[in-house]
């Protein structure tokens, strides 16, 4: 793959953007009309808590739950959208339904709703992906998600606090981390390295270099001509001089 195949469009932008929004409009809704959509969460192992698994991700229990998944939603669906175009949809899809499996396989015997299971999809996903790939760019990208997000590890144990669905979280990171192998990408190209970049270069024979002198000062056009001429000239004086003596034949003119 081309690195000029990382190509911004409006998707970057707009796949995060109306997700988020999306929640917030059924937060504004459960508001405005003071209802609980809560029972449409995840309920482990029961029928009826089997719709929650496409459900709750857009349900959440309160501001603060829905600001602080927002946030990290519109940063890694705008980074999987833009590095990983072709696979950010199944990404999202799919993230959604596996991560929700898991959580209603494992979770405790209470309603799972919100985002924050896909928050930890996303962000495994690209991490060990970033990895696999060992393309610098995506490399950089996976410890991005480390600086940023990396202290989430901490909320996929049971030891996390009790209002915390932990289930999600772990479910979110394993399913993240399976495709991450199960989906592939095309093969990127490694960086170019330049002659100058090699550990063996001698850049005495640099044509570039022979611009500089030795403390590093540009040498002109006119001043490099001078010095050529000067070796030149140098070269010419110190040849050694054969001389050949012919004897002079008789009968001869010269």
């Amino acid at each position: 793959m081309k690195e000029n195949e990382f190509k911004f469009t409006p998707s970057v932008v707009l796949l995060p953007l109306y997700f988020v929004l999306l929640l917030w409009i059924v937060f504004w809704f459960e508001r405005q009309f003071k209802i609980n959509l809560t029972e449409f969460g995840i309920l482990p192992r029961t029928l009826s808590g089997l719709q929650g698994i496409v459900l709750s991700p857009f349900l959440h229990g309160d501001i603060s739950h829905l600001f602080n998944n927002s946030l990290p939603l519109i940063f890694l669906l705008a980074c999987v959208r833009y590095f990983y175009r072709e696979q950010s949809f199944k990404v999202l899809c799919y993230g959604i339904v596996l991560s929700g499996i898991g959580t209603w396989l494992i979770g405790r015997e209470s309603y799972h709703i919100g985002a924050s299971g896909l928050v930890y999809v996303l962000a495994s996903f690209m991490f060990f992906k970033g990895l696999h790939t060992k393309y610098y760019r995506l490399v950089a990208l996976s410890f991005t998600i480390v600086l940023l997000y990396g202290g989430m590890i901490w909320y996929v144990f049971p030891s996390a606090e009790e209002h915390i669905s932990w289930e999600a979280h772990l479910s979110g990171f394993v399913v993240g981390l399976v495709m991450s192998w199960i989906f592939q990408t095309e093969i990127y190209q490694k960086p170019v390295i330049y002659e100058w970049q090699k550990p063996d270069y001698d850049s005495s024979n640099d044509p570039f270099m022979k611009h500089f002198d030795e403390k590093g000062n540009f040498i002109s056009s006119s001043r490099m001509r001078e010095m050529e001429l000067e070796k030149w000239d140098y070269f010419v004086s110190n040849l050694p001089v054969i001389y050949e003596y012919k004897t002079k034949k008789e009968n001869s003119d010269f």
